[in-house]
């Protein structure tokens, strides 16, 4: 069984057809189909179904792809050792990040630039999403780590590494009638018009399990990818919002009020795959996300 084989099946299952696995691997269409052909062959199975418009895999090739994906990870850890030995760190590592990191989250930019100058022949991939998304890639083999903000409880076959920790607060416009108050329960929030991240993020997660938990229905008018952006609407008088307090501008022109019970929080992590052991390069960009992370929590309490 050959790994080039394994490569051109999974890839083939990850991009949905033949074609466009050639393009990621640099094969033509027909040195991928015949990889596919020579694994099915030593197998003895079917691995995927094939008609003139789509290409499904079979019950067999969704059973297998994990399986093929673990090989592919752990050849990939055995290349990384080899390297490590010869005097080199070399090898391709998935990154996933989400859409808004501003401190206390890491600076990626910063991250990788440093990181590039120590190690110049690890080629780091980005994959922006959400937390939810994150958490399926690292299970399924397509990452091998990512940024996740996801609550306890939510992570399943995942190894999480606290970055950060924030009490998130109740965001409101200026003239608003909670604005200015000590605190604010969450009962007094039921008839208020709520700008929120989508619902698969794990700000968003956090924050309707805080209202379920205190027994109160929301309404989350607007769905915004992107952290700065509801603020935004919150500035313009479009809606409230509960948010981890260093995403907000001071100069944002809004209100933060403390919550008293129920406060949901915000949990940032780098997430890895619990079933399986971190190749050299991966391993490399973990400590360095690490160390940064200090870093960022340590420039945030000065003066």
């Amino acid at each position: 069984m050959e790994l080039r084989h394994l490569a051109a099946f999974v890839a083939v299952a990850e991009e949905g057809g033949f074609t466009r696995a050639g393009e990621r691997l640099h094969l033509v269409q027909s040195a991928v189909s015949a990889a596919v052909r020579n694994l099915e062959r030593e197998l003895g199975v079917t691995l995927f179904e094939r008609t003139t418009h789509m290409v499904e895999l079979t019950d067999t090739g969704r059973l297998l792809l994990a399986e093929a994906r673990r090989t592919l990870s752990a050849a990939e850890a055995m290349r990384g050792v080899v390297d490590q030995l010869s005097g080199g760190l070399r090898g391709t590592v998935r990154l996933g990040v989400m859409q808004s990191q501003r401190p206390p989250w890491v600076s990626v930019p910063r991250l990788l630039a440093g990181f590039r100058a120590n190690y110049p022949d690890v080629n780091v991939e980005l994959r922006c999403g959400a937390s939810a998304a994150h958490a399926r890639d690292l299970r399924e083999g397509r990452l091998d780590l990512a940024f996740v903000a996801l609550p306890a409880g939510t992570a399943r076959d995942l190894t999480l590494t606290p970055i950060t920790s924030q009490v998130m607060r109740l965001v409101c416009p200026r003239d608003h009638g909670l604005a200015g108050r000590d605190g604010v329960d969450l009962h007094e929030l039921a008839d208020e018009v709520f700008a929120d991240s989508p619902a698969d993020w794990g700000h968003r997660i956090a924050v309707d399990r805080a209202f379920e938990t205190a027994g109160v229905e929301r309404k989350v008018h607007y769905e915004v990818g992107d952290m700065a952006s509801i603020v935004e609407f919150v500035h313009f008088g479009l809606a409230v919002a509960v948010l981890p307090p260093s995403v907000v501008d001071p100069a944002a022109g809004v209100c933060l009020v403390s919550i008293r019970e129920h406060a949901p929080s915000f949990s940032a992590s780098i997430a890895a795959p619990a079933d399986r052991e971190l190749t050299p390069a991966a391993r490399a960009v973990f400590e360095a996300i690490r160390t940064a992370a200090a870093a960022e929590r340590r420039d945030s309490v000065l003066p």
